[in-house]
């Protein structure tokens, strides 16, 4: 098959598109999927360049988010058959396959029926963020109807998902954007209060909103200096969601404290990075939900922009470049 190899640690140009044996079925609950896109995510350019997590696996090929037609099966497979079209997030972590490949192997517990009204490509875009914005609203946060929360970086692959799950809580929206373009787009999504963080301070805007008393729940899908400054945004005895580590060279937790934040870390790859398969299990189930969603016009997703696969080192720039809407795609064919 035709995959894309990251040969070392580095820039976008060790993504080399070369020919490599077809993966095999190994176990009997396994399934053979034959990829028709691959999402491209954050992860993905950070693993290529800071280095995977199996840095004794090396080459590897890169990709959590696939979507493709079940091309075989395991002996005692009962989930799905030959024919099927299928949606995941699995591998590409640097230990089992990637998704930048024409094929693929996964356990069958790991996926789920791709949406039907989603093409390959919409599909292969969503699984990563559609579980880490479920996780980190209705898991960690623990949203519920009526509360107000602030999305950063709405117009996101993450943050566009997350409004309208956000919403379809019935929950009240409010939003960072970079540009009027991206605010009109994340008014289209649902979101009630738009902020452009280039032209206002997004705190005080805030508490305009909530008339002084700041969102019941915040999500941070930026980081550094926005996580702290997100504190001041939330009301005391809230909740603070991060993706992403906070780094204590840039503020303290005692105003958290003072307000009595609930804060909650969100990672929604721990199930593949510890094995745990009973959380995999759970994930696979949330794509299931969301393709129900999907399928029934509440929940869409986002594709900016594709690439041929042998264009994944532009791919992988164009992202670190900063991308502002929506997800990029690896495209088979």
């Amino acid at each position: 098959m035709k995959a894309v190899i990251m040969t070392a640690v580095g820039e976008p140009d060790v993504l080399q598109f070369q020919e490599v044996p077809d993966p095999k079925i190994q176990s009997a609950t396994e399934i053979l999927v034959r990829l028709k896109a691959a999402g491209i995510n954050p992860i993905d350019t950070k693993l290529r360049s800071r280095g995977t997590f199996y840095p004794d696996q090396m080459p590897a090929i890169l990709g959590c988010d696939g979507a493709g037609i079940v091309e075989a099966i395991g002996s005692e497979v009962e989930k799905f058959q030959v024919g099927d079209a299928v949606y995941f997030c699995n591998g590409g972590l640097g230990g089992d396959y990637g998704n930048y490949a024409e094929l693929t192997v996964i356990d069958e517990k790991f996926a789920t029926l791709k949406p039907q009204s989603l093409s390959f490509i919409e599909a292969a875009a969503s699984p990563l963020v559609l579980i880490t914005a479920w996780e980190a609203l209705y898991d960690r946060g623990r949203l519920q109807p009526g509360q107000k929360v602030l999305i950063h970086g709405g117009a996101g692959g993450v943050g566009h998902v997350a409004i309208q799950l956000a919403k379809l809580q019935g929950a009240e929206v409010a939003t960072t954007v970079s540009s009027a373009e991206n605010g009109a787009f994340v008014q289209e999504l649902g979101a009630d209060f738009v902020i452009n963080y280039k032209a206002t301070d997004f705190v005080e805007k805030v508490l305009e909103w909530t008339q002084g008393e700041g969102v019941d729940l915040a999500f941070d899908t930026v980081g550094k200096e926005v996580f702290y400054q997100t504190v001041l945004a939330v009301k005391n005895y809230g909740d603070l969601v991060s993706i992403l580590e906070p780094d204590p060279k840039l503020g303290t937790l005692k105003e958290a404290r003072l307000r009595n934040l609930r804060m909650s870390l969100e990672l929604m790859l721990t199930p593949m990075l510890q094995a745990r398969i009973n959380d995999q299990v759970d994930q696979a189930k949330i794509l299931q939900q969301c393709a129900r969603l999907m399928d029934e016009g509440k929940l869409k997703i986002l594709v900016n922009q594709t690439f041929p696969l042998a264009a994944a080192s532009v791919a992988h720039k164009v992202l670190e470049a900063g991308v502002t809407r929506g997800k990029l795609v690896l495209t088979m064919e």
